[in-house]
Formats: C-alpha cells, sequence, structure tokens
C-alpha cells in the first residue's frame, strides 16, 4: 500500500518545465546586453560621485545626456542606484538561459517567480520610460540599452508562462496563442516602434534643428 501510494503520488505530481533553445538564446543574449549596460552606468556613476565635474562618456547633446539623468532623483527610485537592480536581475537571467541551453527544466513555481521578475523589470522600465521623456527630459543612450533588452525579457517569459500551462488560460484563447507564437516577433517589434515614436514626438523640437 505504502508502495502504491509513492507511485501515484509521483505519478501525480506536476512535471518540471523545460525551456525551448529560442527561449534559452534569448534569455542569455538580452541578459548579456542589459547586465554590460547596466555595469558601465555603475561605473559612469561612481565616477560621477568621486568627481561632480566627470563628463560621462554618453553625454552628446542636450537631449542625449546620461549625465542629466543620472542626477535626478528617479536614478536611485529605490535608494541606490538603478543600475544594481539591472546588475542583479540580468546576472540572474543569464544564469537560467545557461541552465536551460544545457538542459535544465524547473517547476511551476520558479517559472512564476521568474514571471514576477521580468514583470517588475517591464513595469519598472516603462515607469523610466515616461520620467524620462516628461519629467526629465533627457536621454540616456545605456538606459535605453536597458529598455531594450527588458521588453523581449517580459514577453518571451509570458509567451513560454502561457503556451506551457504556466500561467493558465481558457481553451478559448489557445488558438490566438498559437498564432502570437507564430508571428512571436512582431509584438517586440511593435514594441520597440511605439518607444521609437514616443522619442521621436517628445524631442522633435531638437530633431528637426538637425535636419
Amino acid at each position: 500500500m505504502t508502495t502504491s501510494t509513492s507511485t501515484l503520488s509521483a505519478a501525480t505530481r506536476p512535471r518540471p518545465v523545460s525551456g525551448s533553445g529560442p527561449l534559452a538564446w534569448s534569455l542569455l543574449l538580452a541578459g548579456a546586453l542589459g547586465l554590460a549596460a547596466s555595469a558601465v552606468l555603475t561605473l559612469e556613476k561612481i565616477r560621477l560621485l568621486e568627481n561632480p565635474n566627470y563628463r560621462p562618456s554618453c553625454n552628446i547633446n542636450p537631449i542625449i545626456s546620461c549625465g542629466s539623468v543620472m542626477r535626478t532623483p528617479q536614478a536611485a527610485a529605490f535608494g541606490f542606484p538603478n543600475p544594481f537592480l539591472g546588475i542583479a536581475g540580468f546576472s540572474a537571467v543569464i544564469v537560467v538561459g545557461a541552465a536551460l541551453l544545457a538542459g535544465a527544466a524547473f517547476r511551476r513555481w520558479f517559472w512564476l517567480g521568474l514571471q514576477a521578475g521580468v514583470l517588475f523589470g517591464g513595469v519598472f522600465v516603462h515607469w523610466l520610460i515616461d520620467q524620462t521623456l516628461y519629467h526629465i527630459g533627457a536621454l540616456c543612450p545605456y538606459c535605453m540599452v536597458v529598455w531594450t533588452a527588458t521588453i523581449p525579457l517580459f514577453w518571451y517569459v509570458t509567451l513560454h508562462n502561457v503556451r506551457r500551462g504556466v500561467i493558465p488560460v481558457p481553451g478559448s484563447w489557445r488558438p490566438a496563442v498559437r498564432v502570437v507564437a507564430r508571428y512571436h516577433w512582431v509584438v517586440p517589434l511593435a514594441w520597440y516602434v511605439l518607444v521609437a515614436l514616443l522619442i521621436l514626438n517628445r524631442f522633435w523640437y531638437y530633431w528637426r534643428t538637425l535636419l
């Protein structure tokens, strides 16, 4: 009886969920891109703290200016420089991508934890986009690299979790999910275009002087 119960319990226990090769590479590449940008931002911030007159390498013109952004309260939203979050978060993403590439599979709670992480990153990045465009009035190139990395991270982790049942959806949604998965590149591309149009519109008064 004990053996049968143990066998039944093992059979009904949810199996770990693996990730595809494309998802693993997406995590690795986006994580590496975001980590590199976060590391450079951290170094620039340290130099700025050491020397208030330091001119960051990404100060290009009145609009594209990291220094203007790094001196704002938004650059330390939680009481410490935002790039510290990037270094921790993107490092974790790289580790998960490497593990998936090696054939690892994870329990549902792990995927939900990863989903929570990319959701936080996505919300935080879009808050920063709003602050950058409509409150600070300057663009930080390295910050925009972080935006570029975070958008596909959120999208592809979410798509994976929906397709694999980690995030349950009604059965009637399944055909739409399959179509979205087939044309998975459309959403991030449209996302990038929308952000680019917002930037173009917000600073058009400056861009047109360059024409």
